[in-house]
């Protein structure tokens, strides 16, 4: 969510909620994006879900590429901001149980699941065989079981170190993925970070980035609190605390998601590995397209894609944002 409005609540006027996120996340240089959905009860899916259309972006806002469902079939032991009591296993249906939960998978692009779980290898293989990306997070996985995971066609990881085991030089776990060599031939593992400046020490990002730079997708994890004062504010089913641009579950020391616009994480990504400017670009145009395998479309200039570009200054902020050629975003005089 953003700027007040937290997708994994359900409101009788969610639609307007996430056109003015659509509309606001233009000056920050975002033309299209997944809106994500935190663990939630079965009521809160099948209230919100149908609420979500897939979308092209103009002058209205940023388009819709489809929902990113962040759990609730992921560990107790990495769950994050995730309330613990709305978190699920696969049972004997695995793949109906996730139907049953989520009601519908007609808008839905990307599913986070720990694939530890009991019976996720049935459900990644329907997943991908439906065209929907498996993202594996907020897991306790090792490495076989994460290889195991890509074997079935999961490609790609939620927040890489955030949520997951450590690196461990005996067993590294899902970080391993990034130089794995059981990865089958023609697939690339992609990876999510939060290159905010508080989610990922900047040496671990720098890690990341030499070992697998054209994996590298840059994701905001922003929620309902960004752009925003800080304070409080909610995610799903429970209440934040935003201290600068650190966000924590009220009362504790627990990261809740993040309160970075995505061209912030551009500039951030940029400084801390000392990139080109181009490569900074790519994480969060190319990279993503090509995860959704909507490269053909989106994340280039090429000729007969969609023409979503924007005008950056030397610093990397942006002066203006275009949406299939038009122009639906310009800083004024005032630097408004």
């Amino acid at each position: 969510g953003g700027f007040g409005v937290d997708f994994s609540l359900a409101t009788d006027d969610f639609k307007s909620g996430i056109d003015l996120v659509s509309k606001k996340i233009l000056s920050h240089g975002v033309t299209s994006f997944c809106p994500t959905l935190v663990t939630s009860p079965p009521s809160v899916y099948h209230q919100v879900l149908p609420q979500i259309s897939i979308r092209n972006g103009g002058a209205h806002g940023a388009g819709i590429l489809g929902a990113h469902l962040e759990g609730p079939f992921i560990s107790k032991e990495k769950k994050g901001a995730h309330p613990e009591h709305c978190l699920r296993t696969f049972e004997a249906g695995a793949f109906q149980d996730l139907l049953a939960t989520y009601g519908s998978l007609d808008c839905v692009r990307i599913v986070t699941l720990a694939p530890e779980m009991k019976r996720s290898s049935e459900v990644i293989r329907e997943l991908t065989k439906q065209g929907i990306c498996v993202s594996l997070g907020h897991s306790v996985a090792n490495l076989s079981q994460a290889e195991e995971a890509v074997q079935h066609g999961a490609t790609f990881i939620t927040h890489l170190f955030n949520a997951m085991l450590p690196f461990h030089h005996r067993d590294p776990g899902i970080v391993g993925l990034l130089t794995s060599d059981k990865i089958p031939a023609g697939q690339r593992v992609f990876y999510g970070m939060i290159s905010d400046g508080i989610h990922t020490n900047p040496a671990a990002l720098r890690i990341a980035h030499r070992a697998h730079p054209k994996g590298l997708v840059l994701v905001t994890d922003a929620i309902a609190g960004m752009g925003l004062a800080p304070g409080r504010h909610t995610l799903g089913q429970q209440v934040v605390e935003i201290d600068g641009l650190n966000t924590y579950i009220a009362g504790t020391k627990t990261l809740s998601g993040s309160v970075a616009t995505m061209d912030t994480c551009v500039r951030h990504f940029q400084e801390a590995t000392g990139c080109s400017i181009e490569t900074a670009l790519e994480a969060a145009s190319l990279h993503p397209a090509q995860l959704l395998g909507i490269e053909h479309q989106k994340g280039t200039l090429n000729y007969d894609s969609d023409a979503d570009f924007l005008m950056l200054n030397d610093g990397l902020y942006v002066q203006a944002t275009y949406i299939a050629g038009e122009e639906v975003w310009r800083q004024d005089a005032l630097g408004m």
